[in-house]
């Protein structure tokens, strides 16, 4: 196999995701990069900005292992099932230890990677206006519309070090394709410095699909072929999620005790093939 910028995912992560980076991993519901987020926590990375839009148990696991020293994110939960009790416990009580948090919703932070993506200083939304956040957000302001005189939002540009995606497939020059449920995959793609991306398997030519997006080579610093690199969420032509889990999470991260032996048996002792 001859594919451009192809690594294992250990080597990825060691290149180019360094401590006190700023790191946004996204899929939204779907294509969620826990592989990548696992080996994070493997390689004992420390002091990550982390930007999610809907942070949730892989954000929950990042934070929980001290990896995160700021979390950027528009909503923040176990989906369909409640808190994030790591999350939780680091904001209330410092454990393991104490994160920053900017809040947004999922409009201003899609806002804010578009306008990294295109090289912007800030995004402008009508959102925000009516809401606390622009109490307690400092990288959100009201305007004036220069045109219309109307009060608007603007909301800074993010530009992470290094974007995390999964994907569905990458062909042999090195472009990558994913489908369904796209979030803000794209956007914050093309915002960052450096992109890794994990994907399903690698094949000769990439075929058009319905709802399909093409990521360039041009655009991607690293792929590494990792099958299932999205459970417990799923990658849609592959595998289902895995709602088993995300029950049983609730109770595994309740308690300290749980969560750390949980995340020493499933994650830090594991080798990845």
């Amino acid at each position: 196999m001859n594919v451009a910028n192809i690594t294992t995912l250990k080597d990825a992560i060691a290149q180019f995701v360094h401590d006190g980076d700023t790191v946004a991993a996204e899929g939204f519901s779907h294509l969620v990069p826990f592989a990548a987020g696992h080996e994070i926590i493997r390689q004992q990375r420390r002091d990550l900005t982390l930007i999610r839009l809907s942070s949730d148990l892989i954000a929950d696991q990042m934070i929980g292992t001290g990896c995160i020293k700021k979390l950027i994110f528009s909503w923040a939960g176990n989906p369909g099932l409640g808190l994030l009790h790591r999350f939780r416990d680091a904001i209330e009580n410092g454990w393991p230890r104490a994160i920053e948090i900017e809040e947004h919703n999922h409009a201003g932070l899609a806002a804010a990677l578009v306008a990294g993506a295109a090289h912007l200083p800030c995004g402008i939304l009508r959102g925000y206006i009516d809401t606390d956040l622009l109490k307690y957000t400092s990288t959100v302001a009201p305007i004036e519309c220069p045109f219309t005189g109307q009060k608007i939002a603007a909301v800074r540009a993010l530009n992470p070090d290094v974007t995390i995606i999964h994907a569905q497939r990458a062909d042999m020059s090195g472009n990558v394709q994913l489908w369904g449920i796209i979030g803000i995959q794209k956007e914050a793609a093309l915002a960052a410095s450096k992109v890794i991306v994990t994907v399903e398997e690698v094949c000769d030519r990439l075929e058009p699909i319905a709802n399909g997006l093409i990521l360039p080579n041009w655009v991607i610093s690293a792929i590494a072929v990792v099958p299932g690199g999205a459970r417990p969420s799923y990658a849609h032509g592959y595998y289902g999620r895995d709602n088993a889990f995300y029950a049983a999470w609730d109770s595994i991260a309740r308690d300290r005790n749980r969560f750390s032996e949980w995340m020493a048996e499933n994650v830090l002792e594991c080798v990845p093939a």
